[in-house]
This record gives C-alpha cells, sequence and structure tokens, in this order.
C-alpha cells in the first residue's frame, strides 16, 4: 500500500489541524498516512479520534522548522525536525509522497538539497491551480524561484505540460507566457527571451503572451512566469476573492428584501464561492525534484489538509513524478 507522509508540526495550526485532516483524508485515500513529528504529541492527540491503525504510522521527529526559521540553515541544522525527516522519507523511497504545512522556504531549499533534483531539470517549481471561467489553470512557478532564467521558463512549461496532461486529463494543454502586453516584443528581458524559446519548443503548445487580465478568462491551460510574478498573482487572487464575497454577504444583509434574494440565490452564489476556495484546490507540487513534495498553505486547516493528501494520491497513482523524470532523461 502506497504511504503518504505528513509533516505534522509545519503550519500556523499545527498539529491539532493537520491531524484532523489525517484523520478525514485516513478513511477515505488507499494510501497509508506516515504522520511525521513529535510521537508523544502526535499519541496525545490522536485520542480524541476513532480511525484505522492500519491506516495511520507514526515517525518521531523531535525538532520543528518555524516560519522563522532561515530555510537553508534550518535544513541543514535541524536534522531531526519533521519537514527534514519528512524529505528523507521521500529521498529513500520509504514513502511515496510528503506533505508539509510548514515555512516555504525551507521546503523548497529541502526539496533540492534533501530529495535532488530530476537530473535535467534546472530549476524545481512550485505549481499551484488556480480558478478560471474554464476550470482550473496551472500557474507555474509560484514560489521557488524569484529570479528566474529564460531557459527555466521553458522547463516550467513542459512539467505544467505532463502535469495538465496526467493529472487533469487535459489533451494538449495550452501554454501562455505571463507579460505586460499580447506582442513578442513586449515585456523584459526575461520575457523576451523566453518567448523566443517557448515558440520555439515543440514540446509543449505554446500560445503566447497572456496578460493579467485574460488570466480568469482560462484561455491558457498552464501560466508560466518566475516565482517573484507567480506569488502575487497568486496571493492577489486570493485576497480579490475574499474580499468580493465578503462585499457580496454584506450587500445581502443590507435589509430583509436583499436577505430574501440572498435565500433565492444562494445555491449559485455557493457554487461560485467554491470555485474560489483555495482550501478545496490542495497544494502545490514541487515539480523538479526527485520525488513527490506537496506544499500546502502554511494557514492550512482540515480541509486543507484532507484536500492536499487526496491530491497527493491522485499524484502518486498518475505517477506524475516518474513521467516528468521520462521527458528530461
Amino acid at each position: 500500500m502506497p504511504k503518504i507522509a505528513i509533516d505534522v508540526m509545519g503550519g500556523d495550526y499545527a498539529p491539532d489541524e493537520i491531524i484532523k485532516g489525517c484523520i478525514r483524508a485516513s478513511k477515505e485515500t488507499k494510501c497509508v498516512l506516515v504522520l511525521v513529528g513529535k510521537e508523544s504529541v502526535i499519541k496525545e492527540k490522536l485520542k480524541d479520534y476513532t480511525y484505522d491503525p492500519d491506516k495511520i504510522e507514526i515517525v518521531n521527529a523531535e525538532d520543528v522548522i518555524t516560519m522563522e526559521d532561515s530555510p537553508v540553515t534550518a535544513i541543514r541544522t535541524k536534522k531531526d525536525s519533521s519537514m527534514v525527516v519528512g524529505l528523507k522519507l521521500v529521498k529513500d523511497k520509504a514513502v511515496e509522497g510528503f506533505v508539509s504545512a510548514g515555512n516555504s522556504g525551507a521546503l523548497l531549499a529541502g526539496g533540492t538539497l534533501v530529495v535532488g533534483r530530476i537530473k535535467g531539470v534546472e530549476r524545481p517549481a512550485l505549481a499551484p491551480l488556480i480558478p478560471t471561467k474554464k476550470g482550473n489553470t496551472l500557474l507555474i512557478d509560484c514560489g521557488a524561484n524569484m529570479d528566474a532564467k529564460p531557459a527555466y521558463l521553458d522547463q516550467f512549461a513542459r512539467m505544467g505540460t505532463v502535469y495538465m496532461e496526467e493529472c487533469m486529463g487535459v489533451k494538449a494543454p495550452k501554454v501562455g507566457l505571463i507579460n505586460i502586453g499580447a506582442e513578442e516584443e513586449k515585456g523584459n528581458a526575461l520575457t523576451k527571451e523566453a518567448f523566443k524559446l517557448l515558440k520555439e519548443d515543440e514540446k509543449i503548445n505554446f500560445i503566447g503572451n497572456i496578460e493579467a487580465r485574460e488570466i480568469p478568462s482560462g484561455e491558457a491551460d498552464i501560466l508560466v512566469c518566475d516565482a517573484f510574478v507567480g506569488n502575487v498573482i497568486l496571493k492577489f487572487m486570493e485576497g480579490f476573492g475574499m474580499w468580493v464575497f465578503s462585499m457580496v454577504k454584506a450587500e445581502f444583509m443590507r435589509s430583509l428584501k436583499t436577505k430574501i434574494a440572498a435565500l433565492l440565490m444562494k445555491k449559485g452564489v455557493m457554487s461560485i464561492k467554491e470555485k474560489f476556495d483555495y482550501a478545496s484546490k490542495g497544494g502545490a507540487p514541487l515539480l523538479g525534484v526527485n520525488g513527490l513534495v506537496v506544499k500546502t498553505h502554511g494557514n492550512s486547516k482540515e480541509k486543507q489538509i484532507y484536500c492536499t493528501i487526496m491530491q497527493t494520491e491522485q499524484f502518486i497513482e498518475n505517477k506524475l513524478i516518474e513521467k516528468i523524470a521520462s521527458k528530461f532523461n
């Protein structure tokens, strides 16, 4: 039975919400969940739940990498942290995947330093799904490479293509380069040079530049950019979604008439809200490392941990990492 390791001590709501999400997922997943963290704490917390003991294992790790820790230093010095121990399990093939809501920088550094890169991949990239009019679009990179080279973006497009084909069932996914204009000559040195590489790459279906205002339309199945741009877009969309629905809620509560209208429209409004609910999207795989490492939001609670574990199981079933590796070896 495949195994997924979970960093129980990582995240703003660890360990309680992480364990809740694990218990929920254990009732549906076909995988064994390996809870990595302080064994005494985990065992005490598990007393509050009913679960199948065959679906839950514990691996002790006495140390914790905090959100304030320096990423590379923490990976190198906190060898007995839940994050490093979990990454080592991936490297040693003791588990098929690892999920963490902990320090993003440390997880990115650990993915490269502990697990290692797929041969031929220059830089790993974080790739979350974002909601669009046509469904979901893959945003790559959103946090791993603040200063990217054109060749990195071309590789991101290739890895994203495998992801969308194998995990989302999109045939010949359309790749767009995020830029300030649709014309080929627009942008900075990075985007101009990246455009040339993407245009010439026969392994992807490149459709050209995509302006920010076009992102919600879903014209591109994969959006390629450096991590600085990607992270700004991701955080803006999360914040914008929350703001829109807070405004809608305020308007519906304004009077008796609007409250009645809210009741009549509740189903449709909730359907739209669900599309913007990043917790239901799961996490972002770190594509390019030689093992399955998935980063989920630092403020993840039960629902997002559950969704990320189920998403990770899908990655395992679809052999995502192996198929990406086959494109570069």
